[in-house]
């Protein structure tokens, strides 16, 4: 069918119809091969090899070829990131329900920057970032109200840190009485930021995007696993004499898995007036289940807080959560005004206009996923999954203990469990060298994925168990995993 504008130029006629459902068709059985194969697939790809490079067609092969295409590369190509088998990066692969519900928010496509292009994925947003807040414990301040808190959807945690930390640096700088966002930094002194040894790169990278400035970080910690030095602390924000700082606590770094004293670091920055932003990427989670809610305790007192949906509440990347308890700061810092862009809705006043409060001017509906992840496990099935996780870790960490060629190299404070290889009569200066081959060999394999880091001047593995596929017996097989690559490299 032609059109008057040429559009049929472009292969957009009737045949369009059914290579748009050819394409569905095959997306759903490639779709279905992959997750009936994840259980047993490799946690690497057999390909890594760089693409090759093709020259655009000239003549396309139509949707369902393309397709087709993607899958077959995937086969051999894609990373079973969503698997049993995935202890890298903290990913927790993808409930059913959340796959489905990104399905829902690519096949409608809905512009989720205000209601004026989809008040339901605003709707949706604000619902599901109020019960990920109520789940882990956010909701409840001080005197009782569980409506403090503003949620609104990210790429990540390290864009809803800019976010905590874009609200965090115009509120400094009304402190000096300068409003930043309009007028700029110029002539301010140097911002100080508070954090413990444990502070993550992604907080080094939003500081830096502000202007604040990598190096404006002060760690106050002297400690090898980077633990707040509480006394430091303490003296540091009593030598600021009254002057307006930020101070970042970490729930859950990613080394070790360990968490701040979010209480003692709310009363201190209570005591001098300081803003509390808490970095709870996957950590934050723990406030869900009543044996670990002491690790987050103070949080609800913070005035930011960033976290990650597509860790340990296992929907699709990428889905970040940034908490404003007054979002007035960040929308100072985010918003954007034309003529034509909306404004406050008159007839749902409580309706945000998100883009307004973070980086991104075009969003998706992220919450989609979110929301029906949510209501199909429930709080009690969250609860279920976060603790499987955790005994997981105990089970990883007791089994490396009872292991002689291996060595836990710090007490796990969560689902990330470092240890590495230690065998009997190698140096102790050599075992860095070691872990690294060992771990090499262990990606070229590619049965696991596990990535590596350095705690406490050592080299070690840093497994995190977040994944809701992941039971006892593929804990089990990263460890045998691990020691098979030791047995090769020693072997060498």
């Amino acid at each position: 069918m032609g059109t008057q504008d040429g559009a049929a130029g472009f292969g957009l006629d009737d045949p369009c119809v059914d290579d748009e459902r050819a394409a569905l068709e095959c997306t759903y059985a490639g779709t279905m091969r992959w997750l009936e194969s994840l259980d047993e697939r490799n946690a690497r790809p057999r390909d890594r090899t760089l693409l090759r490079d093709e020259p655009l067609p000239e003549k396309g092969v139509g949707a369902p070829q393309a397709v087709g295409d993607l899958w077959e590369l995937a086969e051999t190509r894609a990373s079973a990131s969503s698997g049993p088998r995935s202890f890298h990066f903290v990913v927790g692969g993808t409930t059913p329900a959340a796959l489905a519900g990104d399905w829902v928010a690519a096949t409608l496509d809905q512009v989720a920057s205000s209601a004026s292009g989809s008040p339901l994925a605003v709707d949706a947003e604000r619902i599901a970032t109020r019960w990920v807040a109520e789940l882990v414990g956010l909701g409840r301040a001080a005197d009782g109200s569980t409506d403090r808190w503003t949620g609104v959807m990210t790429s990540g945690a390290t864009a809803a840190n800019i976010v905590g930390l874009g609200a965090a640096r115009q509120w400094w700088g009304e402190q000096h009485g300068v409003d930043i966002a309009q007028d700029g930094a110029f002539g301010l002194p140097p911002i100080r930021v508070f954090a413990s040894g444990r502070v993550h790169a992604s907080v080094e990278k939003a500081l830096a995007v502000l202007g604040l400035g990598r190096g404006s970080i002060e760690r106050m910690s002297d400690a090898n696993d980077g633990k707040l030095g509480v006394q430091m602390f303490k003296d540091a924000c009593e030598s600021l004499d009254g002057a307006p700082a930020i101070v970042v606590a970490t729930s859950g770094c990613a080394d070790a898995g360990g968490f701040d004293p979010l209480g003692v670091m709310a009363d201190v920055c209570d005591e001098h007036g300081l803003w509390l932003h808490v970095d709870g990427a996957f950590g934050l989670f723990a406030g869900a289940l009543l044996d670990h809610a002491e690790k987050v305790a103070g949080v609800e007192r913070a005035r930011s807080v960033a976290t990650d949906a597509h860790k340990w509440l296992n929907v699709p990347y990428d889905s970040g959560i940034a908490f404003l308890s007054d979002r007035a700061f960040a929308a100072k810092t985010f918003r954007q005004r034309a003529a034509y862009l909306p404004k406050a809705s008159p007839d749902a006043p409580r309706r945000l206009i998100p883009a307004n409060l973070v980086l991104e001017s075009s969003r998706r509906a992220r919450s989609f996923s979110l929301l029906a992840a949510l209501r199909a496990w429930g709080a009690s099935g969250y609860r279920e999954h976060f603790d499987r996780c955790f005994r997981l870790a105990e089970r990883l960490a007791n089994t490396v203990r009872e292991e002689p060629l291996l060595e836990l190299v710090a007490r796990p404070e969560s689902v990330v469990v470092p240890f590495r290889c230690a065998p009997e009569g190698v140096r102790r200066r050599d075992l860095d060298a070691l872990n690294v081959e060992v771990s090499r060999r262990v990606e070229t394999v590619g049965r696991v994925a596990v990535g590596t880091t350095r705690l406490g001047g050592k080299v070690c593995f840093r497994p995190a168990i977040v994944g809701w596929r992941t039971r006892e017996r593929h804990v089990d097989e990263l460890v045998a995993e691990v020691l098979d690559a030791l047995a090769f490299v020693g072997a060498m």
